[in-house]
């Protein structure tokens, strides 16, 4: 590990030293490029030295063990202590660090919310579901825009989809899709008793033009008049946009903006981020062999988290956390969830390495 790192060490100071010649932002993809690698390689190599430094206390330390002063010997003593539990900690951050990253991290990333089963209930949920994601995105400063929404006629969301934008709204949402299961007295139960309801997610991250091409002749595009429960997003022209992909059968609506040009955009983009999502899983089935994180399958059937009401709680099923907070993660608090959910990935990943 060490060598990697001074590897690591090396090549940032090659960039560093690139990035003050005057003729480099001559070409702004490569001046690009350096800034990102840059931008990921500073933390590494910031805690390598730290850690360098903490070896170096730590000799520093020893060689005062052998002073004939008692009290210099036990500030040694205390010294050395000091080094060691702070190399240990910098060396576990350090294998973290080094793990590799997730290609899509900084992705933006296209969220599904379907109400299951539980009927009017599950349509409620999936619209608290929707105002926690909303409210966890902006305060993250990400952006939201939905795309397609279907609605009931008391507030619920049978279905919708929207984009998070901004740089790292994969890296935060990913761990979301699955079941939700939610247990509570609907407003509708007049004898008090819990109804339990489920709720399915599904994230994916915005795949580029590069990543996946399309062929125009695979794709039927028809174009309809949208609508809503209560007059919502009603349109008088037909700007709605339904996509289908024939080779997969894969189906993309969009009708939530006026124009037609702008639904068929955004209905290209989710298209294209579920036929790369269908590529990736192709990838993950060739390499079943292999360790896969435990975290979760990202599969819409599996029960991630349980939200109970009349306890106050909130359980993530994967790793086995309760959270006794349930108000303030409806309100948009994900933090110490989604914390949690990626510290076991990193462990998962830790494990497959050694």
């Amino acid at each position: 590990m060490f060598e990697k790192l001074a590897e690591v060490e090396k090549r940032l100071e090659e960039i560093e030293k690139a990035l003050q010649e005057g003729d480099l932002y001559s070409d702004p993809k490569r001046a690009a490029d350096l800034l990102k690698e840059q931008k990921e390689l500073t933390p590494v190599v910031e805690a390598f030295r730290e850690y360098k430094k903490a070896q170096a206390d730590l000799e520093t330390a020893q060689e005062l063990l052998k002073d004939d002063d008692p009290e210099m010997r036990d500030m040694a003593f205390a010294e050395v202590d000091d080094a060691k539990t702070r190399m240990a900690k910098i060396e576990e951050e350090l294998k973290v660090l080094l793990l590799p990253k997730d290609a899509n991290d900084d992705k933006n990333v296209i969220v599904e919310i379907r109400g299951g089963v539980g009927g009017d209930e599950a349509a409620l949920f999936a619209a608290d579901l929707f105002r926690m994601y909303s409210m966890y995105a902006e305060s993250k400063r990400f952006n939201i825009e939905i795309t397609n929404i279907n609605e009931t006629e008391i507030g619920g969301i049978k279905e919708i989809s929207f984009i998070v934008e901004g740089r790292g709204a994969w890296a935060r949402f990913k761990f979301e899709s699955g079941a939700h299961r939610v247990q509570r007295v609907p407003e509708t139960e007049s004898s008090g008793r819990i109804h339990t309801s489920a709720v399915t997610v599904a994230v994916l991250p915005e795949a580029e033009e590069v990543e996946i091409e399309i062929n125009p002749a695979d794709l039927q595009i028809d174009t309809f008049r949208s609508g809503g429960a209560g007059g919502q997003h009603v349109n008088k022209t037909e700007s709605a946009i339904r996509i289908t992909h024939l080779p997969t059968g894969v189906v993309v609506e969009c009708q939530d903006e006026r124009s037609q040009y702008k639904n068929k955009d955004r209905a290209m983009k989710i298209l294209r981020s579920k036929l790369y999502e269908a590529k990736q899983q192709e990838l993950d089935r060739e390499r079943a062999g292999e360790r896969r994180s435990q975290v979760g399958t990202g599969d819409r059937s599996e029960r991630i988290r349980t939200y109970n009401f009349p306890q106050g709680r909130v359980t993530d099923h994967r790793i086995g956390l309760t959270l006794h907070r349930l108000e303030q993660v409806m309100n948009g608090d994900l933090d110490e969830l989604i914390d949690a959910l990626t510290a076991a990935d990193q462990a998962e990943k830790l494990k497959g390495q050694q």
